[in-house]
């Protein structure tokens, strides 16, 4: 059995804010589980979340939603005043003693307090508050305090409650036998009860936090809790005789994060745990080895450094693997990302990826597993207005089975700089732009290569509403080519120039229609592109950037269907189509796009497979259905133009409500005759998916992926999880079914356990 529990480490400066309210942050990491002294607690009942708040709560006028612990009950106020005022049925006011008494309907407000009872006396010698019957207290923050009786001196801000109810703003609510503030501002609470969760008359809640004394101390920044236990559905699950932890106001502070558990076929079983060093205001350290049953330690970290205009941050992993084919090698990893602001102009970033070997990312579970190659850059850019800059170089690191034997390209550097003009009276505007790049492989072929782009554009909008589009390119390129083996079979080396114009008109004419309920835009579009019908030397400048080009519906109406510089898209054509719109009040939103491309004259180079050997290609086209909120639906294609027949199909679609959602995803492309990775590979593959809610708060799903072509699996899985107010929990598993001989294909377990405002392990 594998096992994959959190995807993510929880950083301490994340964690903390969350740790709002009260009691028992990281009871989860105590591994002993002992009975809890029995207390008068047990008596005590929270406010039922039913109960609106709305009339005794202040509508503040903007709400700034704060980091809650019991550390935010009765706050000092930001000014401090000595007025104070009162409303009341009755009110009587004795000059010889000094005594204010009010009864019927009391309130008295002070700065950022608002205190109602039914009785309250106000000694004005001692400036001491005494209040019983129905005790409110309102902060300004939002916090409503509920109790029998309440004793408030020192302008209100000491206090000595008995059963004290808190409703905080976030919801959250804590309960205690007494609630001592005293004028050091340290907090003292006894047989407390915390808990986010709503909670029904006569019902416990899903979980809950209790201790029997909680100490907030100011000035070290600490909470202090004794006896601390958690339940959930009022059973004991972990215990703590003593604990403590930062209060809302320490951002960051070194000590241990929650532990991360796992189990699966290459580990065994797995412990790892975290420890935060904070090293200083800007910088710190995670250091999380996982310590397992099969393997030696993997020593792994994480570091942060934060910079007044920039960042870094940077993972990694190291291990000796006495299993691995390079016994004596260590396996490892690093992940390293970088941005520093130089200037106003000038921003340098880079993201560096590396790993030993391409299966270590996946038996440790670790992210970008599943990518099929890692990219490492370095990249220098600059910012002006209408100017763009940049100087970058990329490595690559392929990590799927097809790909290891892939000629892989390492390019340093690229060079790329374009400016775009302001438009003028008539709104024209030119793009000039310049480009090179240094390209190396592991055979020792290179090229470099110098690239200019002048382009013209004019866009016109006609009284009857045509609107055109005409531009005039001239790309101008030299390259040099190191042992570049060509399509005839030969090694070339030398300097090759070639100067490519093209010219390119779009039209488009929208038709609108209109009624009470529907609207809908019909399009036809033509695209002429003028070009010469040869330009690429193909036998002596190398492919690098260009290497398929695949015609659809998202570059049909392009002038240049290529995505990179090292071929042009030659040859005189027309592209044609029909895009058709559909908005509805009740039918949802709809479009249909059907084009076709013709040649003036036959271009093999591009086209071996999009038109085979014809004029004409075949037909791309796009179907999107969303008539309402059970269905929608987007289908991709490719129809042969003689017969018909469908030369590519990629679906998506779902449908269903929450009781019962379905989701399928279909793609089908044949093999292909051009330069690409995946030369030669038909691939024909459906994913469906279904989840149900079967009630407010379980739902439960499953997917699977089937490889058509072969008749075979790639993937299954499903879960099942439950999620309210105050907790979520989560159980997914797959089990991958991969071509690669040093694959693990065991099953693979997600598992996420989580508390709302304590926080927890796995994907939250």
């Amino acid at each position: 059995m594998g096992g994959r529990l959190g995807q993510r480490s929880m950083l301490w400066e994340k964690l903390m804010p969350k740790l709002k309210p009260l009691f028992l942050t990281g009871f989860l990491c105590v591994i002993s589980i002992c009975s809890a002294a029995k207390d008068d607690t047990d008596s005590l009942i929270l406010l039922d979340t039913n109960k609106s708040i709305d009339a005794v709560q202040p509508k503040p006028k903007a709400k700034i939603e704060p980091k809650y612990n019991i550390t935010n009950v009765l706050d000092k106020p930001n000014v401090e005043t000595t007025d104070i005022y009162f409303n009341a049925d009755s009110l009587e006011n004795s000059s010889h003693t000094g005594l204010i008494t009010a009864s019927g309907n009391v309130e008295i407000t002070r700065e950022d307090l608002t205190l109602r009872a039914d009785k309250v006396t106000y000694d004005q010698n001692t400036d001491h508050i005494s209040a019983s019957g129905n005790v409110i207290l309102l902060e300004k923050s939002g916090n409503v305090l509920f109790a029998d009786s309440i004793n408030l001196s020192e302008k209100m801000q000491n206090a000595d409650v008995e059963n004290i109810k808190v409703i905080l703003l976030d919801k959250t609510r804590l309960a205690a036998r007494s609630f001592r503030k005293k004028s050091n501002d340290r907090k003292v609470m006894r047989n407390a009860v915390y808990t986010p969760c709503d909670n029904c008359q006569n019902s416990s809640p899903l979980w809950q936090i209790k201790a029997t004394k909680v100490l907030h101390n100011p000035i070290d920044q600490n909470v202090e809790y004794q006896n601390a236990l958690l339940e959930i559905k009022s059973v004991p699950v972990f215990y703590t005789p003593y604990f403590s932890h930062p209060d809302p106001s320490v951002k960051h502070r070194s000590g241990f994060l929650f532990p991360r558990f796992m189990s699966n076929g290459f580990l065994g079983a797995a412990v790892q745990p975290q420890y935060f060093w904070d090293i200083s205001e800007q910088t710190n350290l995670t250091f999380n080895p996982i310590i397992s049953t099969d393997k030696d330690p993997v020593y792994s970290a994480i570091f942060r450094t934060y910079f007044y205009r920039g960042e870094l941050n940077a993972s990694g992993s190291i291990m000796q693997d006495k299993d691995y084919d390079k016994k004596d090698d260590p396996r490892g990893h690093l992940f390293l990302y970088g941005r520093y602001e130089l200037n106003d102009y000038w921003v340098a970033d880079t993201d560096i990826n590396y790993v030993s070997d391409h299966n270590y990312l996946d038996d440790l579970d670790l992210p970008k597993r599943d990518d099929s190659w890692l990219t490492s850059r370095l990249r220098l850019q600059a910012f002006d207005n209408r100017n763009y800059a940049y100087v970058e170089g990329y490595y690559y690191d392929m990590l799927s089975y097809r790909l290891q034997n892939f000629n892989k390209p390492y390019v340093f550097p690229t060079v790329g700089y374009e400016n775009i003009s302001t438009p003028n009276a008539y709104g024209a505007y030119f793009r000039n732009s310049f480009s090179g790049a240094s390209i190396y492989h592991k055979e020792d072929d290179a090229s470099q290569r110098l690239t200019m782009v002048n382009e013209w554009n004019l866009p016109y909008t006609s009284p009857y509403g045509e609107k055109y589009k005409m531009t005039a390119s001239l790309k101008s390129d030299v390259y040099y080519a190191t042992r570049y083996y060509n399509f005839q079979d030969e090694y070339y080396t030398g300097t090759t120039a070639r100067v490519f114009p093209q010219l390119g008109l779009e039209w488009r004419l929208p038709f609108i229609r209109n009624t009470e309920n529907t609207s809908q835009i019909l399009e036809p579009i033509i695209l002429g592109a003028i070009a010469p019908d040869k330009g690429n030397k193909r036998d002596k400048i190398p492919n690098d950037d260009s290497r398929y080009i695949e015609l659809t519906d998202t570059n049909i109406f392009d002038l240049d269907r290529y995505a990179g510089y090292d071929r042009n898209d030659v040859g005189s054509r027309v592209s044609y189509g029909l895009n058709w719109s559909f908005y509805g009040k009740q039918w949802g939103r709809s479009s249909l796009l059907f084009a076709q491309n013709y040649e003036f004259k036959e271009n093999d180079e591009i086209f071996k497979q999009n038109n085979s050997g014809s004029r004409f290609s075949d037909y791309v086209g796009r179907l999107y259905a969303a008539p309402s909120d059970f269905f929608d639906i987007t289908y991709r294609f490719k129809l042969d133009k003689d017969d018909y027949d469908i030369t590519y199909s990629e679906l998506s679609s779902s449908f269903g409500n929450d009781l019962l959602r379905l989701n399928v995803g279909y793609i089908f492309f044949p093999q292909n005759d051009q330069e690409s990775l995946y030369y030669g590979y038909r691939r024909k593959e459906l994913y469906t998916s279904v989840r149900s809610q079967i009630t407010r708060n379980w739902s439960v799903k499953a997917f699977t992926r089937q490889d058509l072509e072969n008749s075979s699996t790639i993937s299954n899985g499903g879960g099942i999880s439950y999620e309210d107010e105050c907790a979520k929990f989560a159980l997914t598993a797959e089990k991958e079914y991969s071509k690669d001989p040093h694959a693990d294909n065991d099953i693979s377990f997600y598992f996420t356990f989580y508390l709302k405002t304590i926080g927890g392990i796995g994907n939250n």
